[in-house]
């Protein structure tokens, strides 16, 4: 099977976050703090969760200086320690997990596996963001986290951002692996609904199948029904010996015609002669000559 999209993803994002995270917390970078009256203008002072080091343009980084004003002692400080501490091993464990729901030597993974390391990454990358906004929310407040006065001007160093990133890319490989919950929910809700191979299986009132008398038709109905005639029993016999060969059309009915006027013979004969020679030609006619009458 081919992996899914989200945890590839997954997989990609989080060992990056984890790279930076790991980064942002063991660099001394989280502070820069640079004007000093008494010192040279290009002098920057890192401060870190760990260590504080003094760089100069001219000169390389001296780490190890002395924290003469209890940096290290501040509430913030000591709260980034331990939750950055916390979020390191917790990328380690979810990246664990993540290796073993995914198990790409594998054709199926482990989707509730994959599942449970994303929900453990995402918590990770939370884990980190905290300390980090909790520490850039204080960075100028010289009450909380100890720095000299003015002129001394204090920046947001390049490990807090690193912290940011780091978290962030946490936060979205542990989502993109949660979202492996899917499948698995979708498999679990398709197994709760098959029903138990046991249980006999109640027939609804759909099955039930009702043998209806045939009702008793009129002859209209019950031999003309459906635009079709169907011949009455008596005439099966008859119409089942069927003649060979096509049914010739009749020709149809010729009209009456009489080629001799049917008047002529009614006329009044002028002599017994004409008379009769009508007659004698009338009667040569199809009609009934009046003689015959």
């Amino acid at each position: 099977m081919r992996t899914p999209v989200v945890m590839t993803l997954g997989m990609v994002l989080a060992p990056c976050g984890l790279l930076l995270t790991l980064t942002g917390t063991l660099t001394p970078g989280w502070r820069m703090v640079k004007g000093f009256l008494d010192q040279p203008v290009d002098v920057v002072l890192y401060q870190g969760l760990w260590d504080m080091c003094r760089e100069q343009s001219s000169r390389e980084r001296q780490c190890g200086q002395p924290d003469d004003l209890d940096y290290f002692a501040a509430e913030p400080v000591r709260v980034a320690r331990g939750l950055m501490i916390t979020s390191l091993a917790a990328t380690a464990l979810g990246l664990l997990l993540a290796t073993l729901g995914v198990r790409c030597w594998q054709d199926e993974p482990h989707f509730a596996l994959a599942g449970l390391s994303g929900v453990v990454l995402f918590a990770a990358g939370l884990l980190s963001l905290i300390p980090v906004s909790w520490y850039n929310h204080f960075l100028a407040d010289r009450a909380v986290l100890p720095a000299q006065s003015s002129p001394v001007t204090v920046q947001v160093g390049y490990s807090l951002v690193l912290g940011y990133l780091g978290g962030c890319l946490l936060l979205l490989g542990g989502f993109s692996l949660a979202l492996s919950f899917a499948p698995w929910c979708a498999e679990r809700c398709r197994s709760c609904r098959k029903a138990p191979p046991g249980r006999a299986r109640r027939s609804s009132i759909s099955a039930v199948n009702v043998d209806w008398p045939e009702p008793a038709l009129t002859p209209a109905i019950k031999y003309y029904s459906d635009g079709q005639h169907r011949p009455r029993p008596v005439q099966l016999g008859a119409a089942s010996q069927r003649k060979a060969g096509f049914p010739m059309p009749r020709p149809p009915p010729k009209a009456y015609s009489n080629p001799v006027g049917v008047l002529d013979g009614e006329k009044a004969p002028d002599s017994h002669r004409g008379g009769s020679a009508r007659s004698t030609r009338s009667c040569g006619s199809a009609l009934p000559c009046d003689s015959d009458l």
